[in-house]
């Protein structure tokens, strides 16, 4: 028998060649990219004092911490209230009075349609909110209906002879969800509610379009300012990283959380459990 399977082949010598060369010529454009883009910078003399200045002082270290705290309780505050909503219109979508799940089936889609900064401008200006509430509450809206299906669908992914089982052994609805659905259906669901979270994340910067003085915000204001000849791009390359470590941050925690429930006794019962009959377990020779 050969060593492959039906999907992959291992590739042979010409192959291995050919995949090198790719690799080599893959790299080669992404430094002379890069390359350019340095020119591009220190041409248009994006590393002169003058425009790094700035952040050597006190007070527009104190900005930028100030906006970043408030992104971060701008999160806090949607991410949490999103989870909350998401999981009841879930329920509401998993219920078997019809209209209970026709109002939760238009409130999702509703919210899903419309675009985040039209809600947070609409809550803001219309309704008269200050800015922290309504841009929460345009993150909670927006972010809340689109877990609310990820919920719905991690639930429904479990396979239906579990909800089965437990309704024999005469549990009703509130427990076969509390102790049998969700604990196996989270394992599925992380990964989508930790992505839609770094979207909320991300999407706090709209809160500078509405006067919410949030960590893009502080970076508008030391942007514009003509004392240090409008220092655009030394913000963008402060704030952009701090973003992208929050996301790799959160993304982090996701992977933890995968590795802690693999490790977790209770979902490794919840395993042998659900295991198909005849299954050799795992330990078990």
């Amino acid at each position: 028998m050969t060593d492959s399977t039906a999907l992959y082949d291992i590739p042979g010598p010409n192959t291995r060649k050919r995949h090198l060369t790719y690799g080599i010529i893959s790299t080669a454009a992404i430094v002379a990219l890069f390359g350019w883009i340095l020119y591009l910078l220190f041409d248009t003399g994006q590393f002169t004092a003058t425009k790094w200045t700035p952040f050597e002082y006190k007070g527009i270290q104190e900005l930028l911490l100030r906006g970043l705290g408030n992104t971060l309780k701008a999160f806090a505050y949607a991410a949490v209230f999103s989870l909350a909503l998401g999981g009841l219109l879930a329920v509401g979508r998993l219920s078997e009075h019809r209209p209970v799940r026709w109002v939760a089936t238009v409130v999702v889609e509703f919210f899903r349609a419309m675009p985040v900064l039209v809600m947070i401008f609409f809550i803001f200006v219309a309704l008269k909110v200050q800015p922290l509430p309504a841009l929460v509450a345009g993150l909670t809206l927006y972010n809340g209906s689109v877990l609310a299906e990820v919920f719905r669908a991690g639930v429904n992914s479990v396979e239906r002879g579990q909800r089965e089982a437990a309704y024999t052994l005469g549990m009703h609805k509130s427990q076969v969800m509390s102790y049998v659905l969700v604990p196996q259906a989270v394992r599925a669901m992380l990964p989508t509610i930790i992505s839609q979270l770094v979207v909320a994340l991300k999407d706090t910067s709209l809160g500078y379009l509405i006067t919410y003085e949030e960590f893009l915000h502080a970076g508008k204001l030391i942007a514009s300012n003509l004392d240090y000849d409008l220092p655009f791009i030394p913000v963008v390359m402060v704030i952009s990283p701090i973003y992208i470590g929050m996301c790799m941050l959160l993304s982090w925690f996701a992977n933890w959380m995968a590795g802690w429930q693999r490790r977790n006794p209770k979902t490794e019962a919840a395993d042998v459990a659900s295991a198909e009959p005849g299954t050799l377990l795992p330990g078990v020779q």
